[in-house]
């Protein structure tokens, strides 16, 4: 069985974090998010992943190699021009031999890949979808099933007294290799906009593989952060790493904390970070490797990202700082705000809900304050 993992979106819904990363190799509990999903499959037997890139290419590449490290073999092919959903599988053809599986590359799940894929060859069907249930099934497509499991209907985006179902289109999808015949070389194409309503109205046989497991777009800041939390709550399994040093808060090797700083879990330290006198971690908090932590400090549902400094005095919740940002004294960090990478903020600025700050930006003091 192999997999083909679509990476080559641009991830604009969490810019300013993807405008120097691929989304899916943003970090995620101090790894790249991609690694979930190969870990995924690795965990199921299926060890030959097809990436098909597009942004920043050369990122995962040089991250994941040949892939032999975590146990898979990955090859790697780069679309021109953007293809779509569908166009991008079709640009790996040549590499597929058999029934298998695709993946949007921002999704975190814990599926049942076997099971899923015992549910496809027993159904004897061309596609096999992960459907996920929704509390609001009208942003999403929703996929009617019929008492036999086969889909008999594509709805998107319905209003409330079209719903017939709470199950979504959860972009896993178990295929057999035929089906990429149907689909024009080299033009953009999609799977969920023209493929499988194509082959609803043929009567090309599609079943739904309904699942209660995990099931995350990590696609917005909101989504980011809750994926984070949902790991530390552990919601879907996942080895931390580090030491345990009390419960649910882990530690990187070389971290410091000051005797007078207190850090409360889940929570998890990179290692080589530093937390200094009268600072708290509470709950919910990723710390990337080497990040520091200034006296007085209080944080909680932070995420920051490798190498962030933090000043004395400064107030973090529920917010993302990407890759080296430093702030002054006294800054106030709070609802989803995202804070790109390098960003300088100087002291008392106040960043809220729905500011996103830009990669090299310096905010001298006063600028921001509400």
């Amino acid at each position: 069985m192999q997999a083909v993992i679509l990476v080559g979106g641009q991830g604009t819904r969490l810019r300013p974090l993807t405008l120097t990363t691929p989304k899916p190799m943003m970090p995620m509990m101090n790894r790249p998010f991609l690694e979930f999903q190969v870990n995924l499959c690795r965990r199921h037997g299926v060890e030959e992943i097809i990436l098909s890139t597009a942004y920043l290419p050369e990122i995962f590449q040089s991250h994941f190699g040949d892939g032999s490290h975590l146990g898979v073999k990955m090859i790697y092919v780069t679309e021109e021009e953007p293809l779509d959903t569908c166009g991008a599988v079709k640009n790996v053809e040549r590499y597929i031999r058999g029934t298998f599986l695709v993946f949007n590359g921002d999704v975190l799940t814990d599926l049942d890949l076997t099971n899923l894929i015992a549910f496809h060859r027993s159904k004897g069907g061309k596609a096999t979808l992960y459907l996920t249930r929704v509390e609001d099934p009208t942003v999403y497509g929703l996929v009617p099933l019929d008492n036999r499991g086969r889909i008999t209907e594509f709805l998107e985006k319905p209003s409330w007294d079209q719903v017939t179902t709470d199950l979504i289109n959860a972009g896993t999808y178990v295929l057999e290799p035929e089906l990429l015949e149907r689909v024009p070389e080299g033009e953009p194409y999609s799977f969920e906009r023209q493929l499988f309503p194509q082959l609803l109205e043929d009567g090309v046989p599609m079943y739904g593989f309904p699942s209660e497991a995990y099931w995350m777009d990590i696609g917005t800041p909101a989504k980011y952060l809750q994926a984070h939390y949902d790991i530390l709550r552990r919601r879907l399994p996942f080895r931390f790493e580090g030491e345990e040093i009390k419960p649910s808060v882990w530690v990187g090797e070389g971290t410091e904390i000051d005797p007078e700083a207190a850090v409360f879990g889940p929570t998890v330290i990179g290692p080589g970070c530093r937390i200094e006198a009268h600072a708290t971690v509470s709950s919910n908090c990723v710390l990337g490797p080497g990040c520091h932590v200034g006296e007085g400090c209080h944080l909680e549902g932070a995420v920051l990202h490798e190498g962030c400094d933090i000043g004395p005095g400064c107030i973090l919740r529920r917010c993302v700082l990407s890759r080296g940002v430093r702030l002054g004294e006294r800054v106030h960090v709070s609802d989803q705000a995202v804070l790109g990478e390098g960003v300088r903020v100087g002291d008392d600025n106040d960043l809220r809900c729905g500011i996103r700050v830009w990669p090299g930006a310096e905010i001298p003091p006063e600028t921001l304050k509400f």
